[in-house]
């Protein structure tokens, strides 16, 4: 099979395409021929070598994907209603850049009807994601406030969307005034041009000095403070991600007399029935806003197995607004 590989840990460029052996199915997983690949900022960082493969993971990147189930386990496919020809998208720990991918079947999702494999295979790293951070660590509720920082990433939009379905109120952050009206048109009650304004006063003016009850934080590093700064009382502050660094000061006293919350996680290395879990509840709760087109696809631009370099500088550039996707077969199909 053709694969995008990581030839060393580099700039860009340092991404090929390449042959590698066909993988094979093991018990509990499917093999997909995969119709596009979703693009994330973890990609970027294992390029980088700043993102270790978890053990016994494909060392080839690539964390979602969408296509056609071509083998695996018979009875794990029969306990899972799903069989040889689904479509499916998948959550991996590796191994999406490429035409074939081995995934857990309890990782596996069906496309929604009227997706195509583009738009499919967008969903699995962000909806797995903010699922588990912001419902189920942050325990956003109805009628609470949510801070999303970098309200147009791939993480962005779907917390965006997924929090305005479930009747919370949504600020966001951007860089530019292109993205906030970006934002907003993804239902995002306010945004804040973060180059412009101190995002965390005016969150305090926006929710007339309650603060936010949730925020999504992507940032970290001096953003810490000014975050604790800006959470309501028995606020949570979640963090993903550490694009400003690992180290930061935080007010002890504040969290302690105002019940504050911070915590984070990292999906890749957690077990599959970890992840299944999560998948089980999307499926209920999150699947039927997809084929409702409640929750839109937000696809920026797409990309031939030879391009994954100009995708990754393009994610770096972060000039994009949603999801980056390597497309595989000529035509990727949608979902009747």
């Amino acid at each position: 099979m053709k694969a995008v590989e990581i030839v060393e840990y580099g700039a860009p460029e340092v991404l090929r395409l390449a042959e590698r052996p066909d993988p094979v199915a093991g018990p509990g997983e499917v093999l997909i021929r995969v119709g596009a690949s979703g693009v994330n900022r973890p990609d970027v960082l294992q390029r980088k070598g700043l993102y270790p493969v978890p053990a016994g993971a494909s060392d080839i990147p690539g964390l979602e994907v969408a296509g056609e189930i071509v083998a695996g386990d018979a009875q794990a496919l029969s306990e899972a209603g799903l069989r040889l020809g689904d479509r499916v998208c998948a959550l991996v720990q590796g191994g999406g850049y490429a035409e074939l991918c081995v995934a857990p079947v309890a990782q596996c999702l069906p496309v929604p009807p009227g997706w195509s494999d583009v738009e499919a295979s967008g969903l699995p790293e962000t909806f797995f994601t903010v699922w588990s951070n912001v419902f189920q660590r942050g325990r956003l509720q109805p009628g609470e406030t949510l801070l999303v920082q970098g309200g147009t990433s791939g993480i962005g939009v779907t917390a965006i969307q997924l929090a305005k379905a479930f009747g919370a109120t949504v600020i966001a952050t951007a860089g530019s005034d292109e993205k906030c009206e970006a934002c907003r048109r993804l239902g995002a009650d306010h945004a804040i041009n973060y180059r412009r304004e101190d995002f965390a006063e005016r969150t305090r003016e926006l929710t007339g000095g309650h603060g936010a009850d949730v925020i999504l934080d992507m940032v970290a590093g001096d953003y810490l403070p000014r975050e604790i700064g800006c959470l309501a009382d028995d606020g949570r502050l979640v963090i993903i991600a550490l694009q400003r660094g690992a180290k930061a000061e935080l007010d002890l006293g504040a969290l302690m007399r105002r019940r504050l919350t911070v915590t984070g996680s990292t999906l890749r290395p957690r077990p599959v029935a970890f992840k299944a879990q999560i998948a089980r509840e999307l499926r209920e709760r999150v699947w039927p806003l997809l084929a409702s087109r409640r929750i839109v696809p937000v696809v920026f631009r797409t990309f031939g197995p030879d391009e994954a370099a100009q995708a990754h500088a393009l994610m770096e550039s972060n000039q994009h607004i949603g999801k980056l996707a390597l497309v595989w077969q000529p035509a990727a199909r949608t979902s009747p």
